[in-house]
């Protein structure tokens, strides 16, 4: 394609970006935009009032460019306002813009963060820093730079740590002089340079997109107009969120804080303990003015703006816990620090975005099916709306994998590091347009599997001689065909009954199984479920216990039911408990209930048998008679200690005596203290954070809940826990038996009834009423040269091959890791058969398959164009919560950068073009790994907040355990929505935004999702009629920050945004509890907190700061 072609699908920079509406955007040569105010930030390099402009010391500097002039073009240079596309290929992305078309297959392209022609808009600066002396003059500086080589003959110089430069791109004489950097002197300053240089595809054919990270030199391209937030005396805020400012410079012997890009946590070894005259911030480094040329005249420079270093912006802080104080080990060399220079960063828009990237998949990938027929396809992203059709491979819905092209040998998959697993879904709901899995019924003689490894039959199996025999795709034996099952074949050697049988051709069906696959050898009964119900003082006075016997009255008819079905087979049984355990005979004979208590607690059995579980219908008038009791009867309760051990052994023993499996609703309210197996101590300890003893936190405090999971899984019992805790209740150990049967721990924290019972109804609805599959046990294979090896998820493993759960919803995930035994062909590819054999629940026993095909490859950068990032980050983020248990905090975080350093590192190294060491080249499909990583890295399980309990914690960590892909992506990710944007005539979502504070402006109101919250943010200067039709009051001061739902007005915009609510609820597997904040409010520290862009108060890295951090790890790791 000719290179004056190139159609562009996005806006040049200087325009406004889609899905950034009312964000002004300056023009490009640095003109001011008319209308605009004039930026509140001073100009790059020119000196900021009070700041005096000590002389550089003698000694070296990280090399600024030589001249204020514009860097020498290395090609014709463009007029400002036009990108020059010379070099960028069809499909290629050039600084976040959409490319045109982009093709089914991402390419993978590799990104060298470089700029482009034209000077990019900055929106914050970062400046650089120095720890030796500068040389004294251009030419020192000039030699200097000359005997630095990185990776030559001069070893002894470590890599740069920063985002730098490309080469050529600064000299004073246009020689092309390189000029790297080493470690020691911090992050380069960022740099501009006309004309891009050509990315060489690494292979012939392989169409190598390029992304660059524009960064600025002073001098060269003011700052744009400030975008609508408030003047403010802070420091700009792509970092932390606003803290109470400390206005003007820093005072005499004040220092500035560190980035977290090279604090303690980020590093693997412990560094050095920094001198005391540097421990609150970064030596400072040398004033800009004499390299440069005069300060462009268009902005003058404000007073008022603290000076921070290296794009580490937001309050002035001492060392974190867990985070040094700055640079540890800077010597001072005995100078008294210099006032900081101006800061200069790298410009947010220049870096990856993920809302960029999920938009461009949307518009190139959400309007065609996803056909399943072909191996080895990546799917499109999980943010995407698509249809599927299951051609042979299952549906990205069931299983999704972090690559769908593996390394043909096991010393490839090290060298890259990019973890081989699956996410697999196996009861996962599907849309109305989509057709469930269909289900095969071949009588007694059950399904047909291969003779050695078992697998079942499906659409991979090779059918030979004539169709009497078939070879296994799996371990290759042959096997005879069943008499019943022979069928002839057609030309092509498939069997001429292929498209009527689903497992020939499709991938995912389920088998009707036949009495060997039940316990004991015979058919199972169907499930029961039993309510179990706190009436502890607590309980009781907040009125939960009314609350729950009032839904249950109606709940009750909507138990689940096999498709057809008048009624639900599972039968109900009740037990309400305290300090004793109270059953219930609810016999369908009987006028009234009947009530017996067990209190010996410490050796549990069931009083009665016949009556205890029932039919709903039949029993209908003595549940209700009863539901209505219960709160009468303990209304005057004084008892506060409860158990919980013995609950669930009541339970597990009426399953057994029942002979069936089942599941448990416990509702819970306080830490079980009274004398009982299984009770608790209260051992919370904040203390222990950032301690080598931060794990026990997250074990369990006995092993006897263990031992109760087991018992409860070998009878198919799964326990839901439903937890209102006014203070610590030890999630971590009351959470081991829903953990290990496959259920669910929902918790209501301060429990209220006017504000809360919305959110508890609709969970506990929503839980009675999804699919669940009861008594299950999930075994995966594999064809030869890779097996299973690791498993994640909410389930029980007895031996290494089967995940067995007592239950099993449509919302529980399973998360697989695959490691090599053998070498894979290209040729044959690999593949996976996960099989399901569970119960349902109208007692029916089944099994249901799943198959999917991969690619594999000899080539690393196959690998790395089929990855799937969303997924990565999922198995990621369960492989450190895991590793919490064992390891200290630290540790799991540090092994987590290193383990993406290496993957990132291996890709610049094997498959990216040469290109200087200065830049930061991603692989296209996995340009958000950083972010996403830097997400996970600042959870509150692996960096909690001052706000997060150690119940919290637990509580996340078991939650995240079991999410699918599209839950962790929003979880880590939270979207961010401008209300004000909404178009209340069109049923489509305003445009998310990226997560940063700076993208808020205080006259619009936001909405904020993760999955377990919705923020609604407003800000101080909305219109009055916007917060009139929202929610009913005539100011933003009379706004309740109590609001538990929106208010329903009669009005096109209190609609829209209460649509658009209902929406994200409606795609989430809990309800989200619905949180009002007003700008500058006490709740907005609460929502910053999921502005991940962000640096956060627990120190956190920001996005630009950690993307900064990444590039000198890869470097370290390329030298």
């Amino acid at each position: 394609m000719s290179v004056n072609q190139q159609a562009h699908a996005g806006p040049p920079y200087g325009q406004p970006q889609p899905g950034y509406q009312g964000y002004q955007q300056p023009a490009y040569g640095g003109q001011s935009l008319p209308g605009v105010p004039q930026s509140q930030y001073g100009a790059y390099n020119g000196p900021m009032p009070g700041y005096q402009q000590p002389v550089p010391p003698q000694g070296s500097l990280r090399a600024p460019p030589t001249s204020g002039a514009p860097p020498p073009a290395s090609g014709a240079s463009h007029p400002s306002g036009h990108l020059a596309y010379s070099q960028f290929e069809h499909g290629d992305v050039q600084n976040g813009i959409p490319a045109s078309a982009a093709p089914m297959q991402r390419p993978p392209a590799p990104q060298p963060f470089l700029p482009g022609s034209a000077p990019t808009p900055v929106s914050q600066i970062s400046t650089f820093q120095q720890y030796g002396p500068p040389p004294g003059s251009v030419q020192q500086l000039r030699n200097h730079m000359a005997g630095m080589t990185i990776g030559g003959t001069a070893a002894s110089a470590p890599p740069p740590a920063g985002l730098g430069y490309v080469s050529g791109s600064f000299s004073a004489t246009g020689s092309g002089l390189h000029t790297p950097y080493s470690a020691s002197q911090g992050p380069p300053p960022a740099s501009v340079s006309e004309g891009l240089p050509l990315a060489q595809p690494p292979f012939p054919g392989h169409t190598v997109s390029t992304q660059r990270l524009p960064t600025q030199v002073p001098a060269f391209t003011p700052p744009p107009p400030s975008t609508g937030v408030a003047p403010s005396s802070y420091p700009p805020t792509t970092g932390a969120p606003r803290p109470p400012a400390m206005p003007g410079p820093p005072l005499p012997g004040q220092t500035v804080p560190a980035p977290p890009s090279s604090q303690p946590n980020h590093v693997s070894s412990p560094p050095p303990p920094p001198p005391p005259s540097t421990m609150a911030g970064l030596h400072p480094g040398p004033p800009m003015s004499g390299l440069h040329g005069p300060p462009p005249p268009t902005h003058p420079p404000q007073p008022g703006y603290q000076m921070q270093q290296n794009g580490s912006f937001g309050q002035m802080r001492g060392p974190q816990p867990n985070y040094g104080g700055a640079y540890p080990g800077a010597p001072n060399y005995g100078s008294p620090p210099g006032p900081p220079p101006p800061p200069k960063r790298l410009d947010p828009d220049s870096i990856p975005s993920p809302i960029q990237v999920i938009e461009d998949d949307r518009n190139n990938r959400g309007s065609e099916p996803f056909v399943t027929g072909v191996r080895g396809q990546v799917p499109p992203l999980v943010t995407t709306n698509f249809l599927v059709k299951d051609q042979g491979n299952a549906s990205p819905r069931y299983i999704r994998c972090t690559s769908y092209n593996i390394p043909c040998t096991s010393d490839m998959a090290k060298q890259s590091q990019v973890p081989l697993a699956a996410v697999i879904k196996p009861l996962a709901a599907l849309p109305p347009e989509e057709t469930l899995p269909y289900l095969v019924d071949h009588g007694e003689s059950g399904p047909v599997r291969c003779n050695r490894c078992k697998a079942y039959m499906c659409p991979f199996m090779q059918f030979i001689e004539g169709g009497r025999r078939f070879q296994c795709c799996f371990c290759s034996c042959v096997t005879e065909v069943p008499p019943h099952y022979f069928q002839h074949l057609d030309h092509t050697g498939k069997r001429v009954d292929y498209y009527d049988r689903p497992e020939l051709s499709l991938g995912s069906y389920e088998f009707l199984a036949t009495v060997d696959y039940c316990k004991n050898n015979k058919f199972p009964s169907p499930p029961a479920f039993i309510f179990m119900i706190d009436v502890s003082y607590n309980a009781v006075k907040s009125g939960l216990v009314r609350l729950i016997c009032e839904e249950l009255k109606s709940l009750l008819d909507y138990l689940p039911r096999e498709g057809n079905m008048e009624e639900s087979a599972i039968r109900v049984g009740f037990v309400t408990y305290n300090k004793v355990l109270h059953f219930y005979n609810v016999k369908s004979s009987l006028a009234q209930p009947q009530m017996m208590v067990v209190s010996d607690v410490a050796d549990m059995f069931v009083p009665l048998l016949d009556g205890f579980l029932v039919n709903v219908n039949e029993s209908r008038t003595v549940i209700a008679s009863l539901l209505d009791q219960i709160p009468e009867m303990f209304a005057d309760t004084r008892e506060t200690e409860t158990v919980f051990a013995p609950v669930i052994q009541a339970g597990l023993e009426a399953l057994k005596a029942a002979e069936c499996a089942g599941k448990l609703f416990i509702f819970h309210t306080s830490l079980p203290i009274a004398e009982a197996p299984g009770k608790l101590k209260n051992r919370d300890d904040r203390k222990l954070i950032n301690t080598d003893k931060e794990k026990t936190l997250f074990q369990p405090q006995t092993s006897f809940y263990n031992n109760l999971a087991k018992d409860c899984v070998a009878q198919g019992c799964c326990v839901d826990l439903f937890l209102f805790p006014n203070q610590y209740l030890d999630v971590a150990t009351l959470g081991v038996v829903p953990y290990q049967t496959g259920g669910s721990i929902y918790k209501y924290a301060y429990f209220q009834l006017e504000t809360d019972q919305y959110r508890f109804l609709n969970d506990l609805r929503r839980d009675v009423q999804k699919e669940v599959g009861f008594d299950a046990v999930m075994r995966v294979r594999t064809s030869t040269g890779i097996r299973a090896t690791d498993f994640f998820g909410a389930f029980y493993m007895s031996n290494t091959t089967d995940v067995e759960m007592a239950g099993l919803d449509c919302d529980k995930t399973i998360t697989v890791e695959f490691k090599h035994d053998d070498k894979l062909s290209e040729d044959s590819g690999a593949l996976l058969q996960c099989a399901l054999l569970y119960t349902s629940c109208a007692g029916q026993r089944r099994l249901r398959i799943h198959n999917l095909s991969l690619n594999c490859c000899t080539q690393l950068a196959d690998l790395y164009r089929n990855c799937e990032t969303d997924t990565l980050i999922n198995y990621l983020a369960k492989y450190a919560y895991r590793g919490v248990l064992s390891s200290p905090v630290k540790t799991v975080r540090d092994a987590l950068i290193n383990q993406c350093a290496q993957i990132l590192a291996c890709y610049r190294k094997n498959c990216a073009s040469p290109s200087s060491a200065g830049q930061l080249i991603l692989p296209e499909c996995m340009k958000l790994l950083p972010v996403y990583l830097n997400c996970v890295l600042k959870s509150d399980v692996l960096q909690p907040g001052p706000e997060a309990t150690t119940d919290d914690r637990a509580y996340i960590r078991q939650l995240v355990t079991s999410m699918d892909v599209a839950e962790t992506n929003v979880f880590f990710y939270p979207r961010l929505l401008p209300l004000t944007k909404a178009d209340v005539d069109s049923d489509s979502l305003p445009a998310a935004i990226r997560n940063s504070e700076e993208r808020l402006s205080k006259g619009d109101i936001y909405l904020l999702e993760n999955g377990l919250n919705i923020f609604v943010w407003v800000g101080v200067s909305v219109q009055q009629s916007l917060i009139q039709n929202l929610f009913g009051v005539s100011s933003f001061s009379q706004i309740s920050n109590a609001l538990s739902t929106l208010p329903v007005l009669e009005n096109p915009f209190s609609k829209k945004v209460r649509s658009i609510v209902d929406m994200l609820q409606g795609q989430r597997s809990r309800y989200m509890k619905l949180i009002i904040v007003k700008q500058e409010d006490k709740l907005e520290m609460l929502f910053k907190h999921f502005l991940v862009e962000d640096k956060s108060l627990s120190g956190g890295a920001s996005y630009v700061d950690f993307l900064c951090h990444m590039h000198k790890e890869i470097r370290q790791l390329l030298s």
